[in-house]
């Protein structure tokens, strides 16, 4: 496992892989029991990770209750990360979701009494609500920062715009800056390349890739009638085989897996780590596994390499449409502008 400076906004070390602990425990009625989920977390460990993300909210707070005991002979080695916003329990109410700041303070102190720890090393707002304003929640960041409660922060699933519109308020206002993104991206979801991506990379910020696999999708196990997968159990958070671009996109990466006498699994996260390598900032992707078996048949991938045409097919097979303004732009606006006379390193425009 290779390690990664964490974005240009810190000087934090992570490593390429990070272990996501959303099937840590049954509250979903999908997951890992107790033991299961400690062989996954050893396997995670042992082969050189030190990146866990969570949530308060996955497995209804069984995810940190059950980190709470893995993490605490190794707590000063790794890197933990929660979030907040969902809330815990569906049913509380609705002052125990959203990012305001009543939520946000109250969540933490709730994470930190799961985790049994005095300090999270990276805090996210889990999803925009829509309705909070970003100065109350950089300002609440900044005072859980300062009060040691935290120590980085970040926002996941939220527009570009927004983030962005956040960088420049923690800078002019001398607030603690938003470290990070957290965004699905995958062979199967590459949407993220139109505004998010790029913003992150101009930016500096890392980010996280939730949903590595597209929900299993990029196994290729849906193509089969095995009625224990997550299609079949959770129903959320996946991929389908619902169109010609998903049937190419599966049958290529089928292709090449059967070209490097390796599995979809590896070839999809040998992609994404083809990306990172080509990005400027830390691109992290975060495995779900749900079993130690799933968790040691993707860190395969770390020895696999795609050579330039297998990349360009996959690239080709998956590709989205980037839409407006982007496909104006890598049209038209050097025609216009003369950009490409310039001997200027260029902008990402998608």
């Amino acid at each position: 496992m290779h390690y990664k400076v964490f974005g240009r906004k810190t000087g934090l070390r992570v490593s390429e892989l990070a272990l996501g602990a959303g099937n840590f425990g049954t509250g979903w009625g999908h997951g890992a029991e107790r033991d299961e989920a400690k062989r996954i977390f050893d396997g995670y460990l042992e082969a050189g990770g030190n990146f866990i993300d969570t949530a308060n909210g996955y497995q209804n707070g069984q995810s940190e209750v059950m980190l709470s005991e893995f993490i605490a002979a190794e707590r000063d080695r790794l890197v933990i990360a929660t979030k907040y916003t969902m809330g815990t329990d569906r049913v509380a109410g609705i002052s125990f979701t959203g990012n305001n700041r009543k939520n946000m303070v109250r969540s933490v102190e709730e994470s930190l009494k799961r985790l049994k720890t005095d300090h999270i090393d990276l805090f996210w707002a889990h999803i925009t609500d829509g309705v909070t304003p970003m100065e109350e929640i950089l300002r609440g960041f900044d005072d859980l920062v300062r009060a040691g409660k935290i120590h980085y922060a970040g926002l996941s699933n939220f527009p570009a715009w927004r983030i962005a519109r956040a960088d420049v308020l923690a800078e002019v206002r001398g607030f603690s800056p938003i470290a990070a993104i957290q965004t699905e991206y995958s062979l199967a979801e590459r949407t993220a390349e139109r505004e998010l991506l790029p913003m992150a990379e101009a930016l500096g910020l890392a980010a996280t890739l939730w949903s590595p696999l597209g929900g299993g999708f990029l196994t290729g196990k849906y193509r089969t009638n095995d009625e224990n997968n997550r299609a079949a159990k959770l129903g959320m958070l996946i991929h389908a085989e619902k169109s010609a671009r998903e049937t190419a996109l599966l049958d290529t990466l089928l292709a090449v897996a059967a070209e490097l006498e390796s599995t979809p699994t590896h070839v999809a996260i040998a992609w994404l780590r083809e990306k990172a390598k080509r990005s400027t900032t830390a691109l992290i992707p975060i495995l779900g596994s749900r079993t130690r078996e799933q968790l040691d048949a993707t860190l395969g991938a770390l020895e696999v390499a795609l050579s330039d045409e297998q990349l360009a097919r996959l690239d080709g097979s998956s590709a989205v449409e980037v839409g407006v303004p982007h496909a104006m732009i890598a049209g038209s606006a050097a025609r216009y502008t003369g950009v490409e006379t310039l001997d200027l390193p260029k902008i990402p425009v998608a």
